[in-house]
């Protein structure tokens, strides 16, 4: 098992990168709501989505084969 394929951009398949970009909007959304004083009470359910979608994103990475490549199968 390659585990740079868990943190590595590059080795990252397509659902790992939805997930961490999704992730970072979030965080950013997030932010600039506490900075202007809004609170959304279900806020908290995007970063579930996000984790489970890089969850299920990193086990299909990891179980693909040396030697499919790096393209994204969906």
């Amino acid at each position: 098992m390659k585990w740079t394929k868990l943190y590595n951009l590059k080795e990252m398949n397509s659902y790992q990168y939805i997930a961490v970009v999704g992730f970072i909007m979030t965080l950013s959304a997030h932010a600039i709501l506490w900075i202007q004083q809004k609170e959304v009470q279900t806020f908290w359910a995007l970063y579930v989505c996000w984790a489970i979608l890089f969850l299920l994103g990193s086990i299909a990475n990891l179980r693909s084969k040396p030697n499919e490549g790096h393209q994204h199968h969906h």
